[in-house]
C-alpha cells in the first residue's frame, strides 16, 4: 500500500489507515479530537497517539459535562499524570473547551452541526500530490478558529483547526497516490 508519507510507525499506520480523514459526526469524538489536536500543539502527533488512551481515562472518556466542573484538585491530579501532556495551559484549555462545547451544543443543537457548517456539511475533496502540497491552514480553518475563539475555546488557532478538519474527515487530504484518498471520495 502506498500510503501518505507521514504514516510510518506502529501507531501512525493504523491511525492513517482506519481513522485519519474518515468523516466523524459524533459530538463526543469531535470534542476528543479538538482537545487532542490542541494538546499536540508544539509536539508530534505520534506523541499524542501514544498518550491517547491515557487521555481518555484521565479526562473521563471526554465527558464534557464532567470536565466542565473540574476543580483545582482535579487539575493538580492531571498535572501529575505522566500519561498526558502536563502543560497547565493545555489542561486549563480543555476545561474551558468543555464549558464552551456545552454552550455550543445548547445554541446549535450539536457540536457536529456547528463544526461541519465550515465545510458546508460535507467533506472537501482535495487532490494533493504530496505532503508539500498540504497547506497548514485554509480559509475554512481560519473561519472555524475565529468562531471557536469567539465562543471561548482555547488552543484552536487556524493550524490546529485545519489539523482537526483533516483528522475528522472534513477535508480529504490523503495524497492522490494513497488508496485512502479514493476510498474516502477522491476523484481525478
Amino acid at each position: 500500500m502506498s500510503r501518505c508519507a507521514w504514516a510510518k510507525t506502529e501507531l501512525s499506520i493504523p491511525y492513517h489507515d482506519r481513522e485519519w480523514g474518515v468523516p466523524v459526526h459524533g459530538d463526543w469524538v469531535l470534542f476528543e479530537f479538538l482537545n487532542l489536536e490542541g494538546a499536540q500543539a508544539g509536539l508530534s502527533w505520534e506523541t499524542i497517539l501514544k498518550k491517547r488512551e491515557t487521555y481518555r481515562a484521565a479526562f473521563d472518556q471526554w465527558d464534557a459535562r464532567k470536565i466542565a466542573r473540574y476543580d483545582t484538585k482535579k487539575v493538580a491530579e492531571l498535572l501529575a499524570n505522566p500519561g498526558i501532556v502536563r502543560n497547565r495551559l493545555k489542561v486549563a484549555a480543555t476545561i474551558a473547551n468543555a464549558q464552551a462545547f456545552l454552550a455550543v451544543q445548547k445554541e446549535f443543537g450539536s457540536f457536529d452541526k456547528f463544526l461541519w457548517q465550515f465545510v458546508g456539511g460535507k467533506p472537501i475533496q482535495n487532490a494533493r500530490g504530496g505532503l508539500k502540497d498540504i497547506p497548514p491552514r485554509t480559509a475554512e480553518a481560519e473561519a472555524m478558529s475565529k468562531a471557536l475563539l469567539k465562543r471561548g475555546f482555547k488552543f484552536v488557532g487556524p493550524t490546529i483547526c485545519y489539523a482537526l478538519m483533516q483528522a475528522v474527515g472534513m477535508v480529504n487530504d490523503h495524497c492522490v497516490d494513497c488508496p485512502r484518498w479514493r476510498q474516502l471520495g477522491g476523484r481525478r
